[in-house]
């Protein structure tokens, strides 16, 4: 099975814990269940996504 989703846009209240999140942190030491991560050079999209993107990231990591 894989699921998707992006923990980058979480609009959750603050008291509330991402299913996402949460399954991470549950299965993180299970034989056979990986976790992949995208970054912006994995976008295969216009340049103009990749730069959001990068702008996210530098807003949230500064």
């Amino acid at each position: 099975a894989i699921i998707t989703g992006d923990i980058t846009q979480i609009d959750l209240p603050e008291d509330k814990v991402s299913g996402l999140v949460h399954v991470q942190e549950v299965l993180a030491d299970i034989r056979g269940i990986s976790f992949v991560y995208l970054t912006e050079t994995d976008v295969v999209r216009h340049r103009l996504v990749q730069d959001i993107i990068k702008a996210y990231e530098r807003h949230e990591n500064p």
